[in-house]
């Protein structure tokens, strides 16, 4: 035999009961926004490496390079501003293509010019 509900189903029902089509429709976004909204701001101040070689994928980098380039921004301490965006900011300074500044990235280079735009330290000549 089932057991009576001892909860306000019925009071909270009610007032679902009582609105229109379109209020409903409203009403369900509203609580949804409210569900998500902690998971979108997590999503805007949280990343995995699994995430920013993702990004690197989508970028042509094969999955190697995006490994590599991931490994070395973590090393840094920039995971957090993004391998993508590290990247793309590096090609703008250097004047190269993406893909290029990347393999050049793998190869030791460019990483002065990351650390001046992303920590702002000073830029070594040398490296």
């Amino acid at each position: 035999m089932a057991k009576p509900r001892s909860d306000d189903l019925e009071r909270r029902g009610a007032k679902l009961r009582k609105m229109t089509e379109e209020e409903l429709d409203s009403y369900f976004w509203e609580l949804a926004d409210k569900i998500a909204e902690p998971l979108v701001d997590l999503a805007r101040t949280h990343t995995s490496p699994s995430i920013e070689r993702s990004v690197l994928l989508r970028m042509g980098f094969n999955s190697l390079q995006a490994k590599e380039i991931v490994m070395r921004i973590a090393d840094l301490g920039l995971l957090g501003k993004g391998a993508g965006n590290i990247v793309l900011r590096g090609s703008q300074e250097t004047g190269s293509s993406i893909i290029e500044a990347g393999e050049e990235m793998i190869d030791g280079k460019h990483w002065d010019t990351v650390e001046h735009l992303f920590k702002g330290g000073k830029r070594d000549a040398s490296r």
